[in-house]
């Protein structure tokens, strides 16, 4: 589980989902309701708790973890 391995909150959870579906940063604001530069600071938060330094390495996070 991914929320308590990585010490994820609901709602990055449901970010790193929408990520996964290929969505930009502005989408998930618009979906979600919540600024861009709310997404943007979740997002920096998910790639700090998961030790990821780019977002080429979320993609290959993406793969290795394709059962999100």
């Amino acid at each position: 589980n991914l929320l308590k391995k990585y010490k994820l909150t609901r709602r990055e959870l449901e970010i790193l989902e929408l990520l996964k579906q290929e969505l930009t940063n502005k989408e998930i604001s618009d979906k979600l309701y919540l600024s861009i530069y709310t997404i943007e600071t979740h997002r920096k938060n998910i790639m700090q708790k998961l030790d990821l330094k780019s977002p080429a390495s979320l993609l290959k996070f993406f793969i290795n973890n394709d059962n999100l």
